[in-house]
């Protein structure tokens, strides 16, 4: 009978079993090498290509085995970070996905027996977090990477400057309350018993204005207004001589929160200062004399503490701390990058020199606090760009 053909229905079905799933006890994983069927699987162990690979693991099993084992753990744990993160998920979940591929490392070639010893291997590691419930085992992800880390670490930092400052404004309002409240006494009414002396008097009562008010208390008012206007007219006259004290006007608690803003941004530095593209001065004298007092540029940040600077007379590139290294301040009206403090990172044109103070006036023009004029920034935290 001829070959069947290429866009016949049993070529087709031939090539979509090939590419899928085959059963796992025709698998050779030392040749990766799947069988068909177990006519197949006898022929590939009868070649001289297999017999020569169980030659080569004859002399070594062990580092075949930890090879395996050492890939089967790799795409396991890849596959557990990328597909489900640091979710708790279900261990057979995993593993199934993860057979799902075709060229994986079979659990049969590792030094793990069943998947519930690999969980168990995971936990006491420290690579995942296991636990045992009646459905089976479930599995979490431990990210251990250098960048989450700093990522969590900076979230948490913020959520905690977050919860101060929250705290600094409750704290400045109970202030501004407690001030407003001093000096002033809460007059408490008084209470007191209404009694009869005389049990024949009668009890009258006397509105004012109207038809029935009295003489008595109409002369009484008359002889009383001049006296009044009287006063008034003398409490005026030294109102006007005197003139109204002055009073310090108290700040809102928005103003003070502002201020503790503005003194906390001035207040916040860092260690390091190194930015790239800035001009720089070179004062170790470690290196040659030609070297000592030259000017260069930052073209490259190493490791936060450490500048790759090219010198502007020569060309010459060197890799230098930052303890060798000062800033430049250039003449007023150049552009300067700050370096340090709470305005880090943004650029600004020199405004003036304080050099009694060893300070400068700049005025922000990028980032959010464009337009805003800085006084008494020190020279270490501003340098002149490139």
């Amino acid at each position: 009978m001829g070959k069947s053909d290429f866009l016949s229905p049993k070529a087709i079905s031939t090539r979509i079993k090939s590419k899928g799933l085959q059963k796992l006890r025709w698998y050779c994983q030392m040749c990766q090498k799947q069988c068909r069927d177990e006519n197949g699987f006898k022929c590939h162990c009868m070649s001289q290509s297999h017999q020569r690979q169980l030659l080569l693991a004859a002399e070594n099993p062990q580092q075949f085995m930890d090879y395996f084992s050492e890939e089967f753990r790799r795409d396991f744990l890849e596959l557990l970070r990328r597909r489900f993160g640091t979710r708790r998920v279900h261990n057979n979940v995993v593993y199934n996905e993860y057979v799902s591929h075709r060229g994986h490392v079979h659990m049969n070639a590792t030094r793990w027996e069943t998947l519930s010893d690999f969980t168990k291997w995971l936990g006491r590691e420290g690579l995942c977090r296991v636990d045992e419930t009646p459905k089976g085992w479930y599995i979490q992800y431990i990210d251990r990477d250098p960048e989450t880390i700093r990522r969590q670490q900076e979230q948490e930092r913020k959520r905690k400057q977050d919860l101060d400052d929250e705290e600094r404004a409750a704290k400045l309002i109970e202030q501004q309350v407690r001030r407003g409240l001093e000096g002033r006494e809460l007059e408490m009414p008084v209470y007191t018993e209404l009694n009869r002396e005389n049990e024949e008097e009668k009890v009258t009562f006397k509105l004012n204005g109207g038809a029935s008010t009295s003489g008595a208390a109409s002369s009484k008012t008359s002889v009383l207004a001049p006296k009044m206007v009287e006063g008034a007219v003398k409490r005026t006259g030294a109102a006007h001589c005197s003139g109204p004290p002055k009073k310090k006007k108290k700040k809102s608690a928005l103003d003070e929160i502002m201020e503790l803003e503005e003194e906390k941004r001035r207040t916040s530095r860092n260690d390091y200062w190194l930015q790239p593209d800035i001009i720089v001065r070179i004062v170790t004298k470690k290196l040659e004399e030609k070297y000592h007092k030259r000017k260069a540029v930052v073209k490259e940040v190493i490791d936060k503490y450490t500048a790759v600077v090219k010198v502007i007379d020569s060309g010459d590139k060197l890799k230098l701390d930052q303890t060798h290294l000062e800033t430049v301040i250039p003449a007023p009206g150049k552009k300067v990058l700050v370096l340090n403090g709470g305005y880090r990172g943004n650029e600004g044109i020199l405004e003036s020199i304080n050099e009694k103070r060893f300070s400068v006036t700049i005025t922000i023009n990028s980032g959010p606090f464009k337009g805003r004029r800085v006084e008494d920034i020190l020279y270490e935290d501003v340098s002149k760009l490139a």
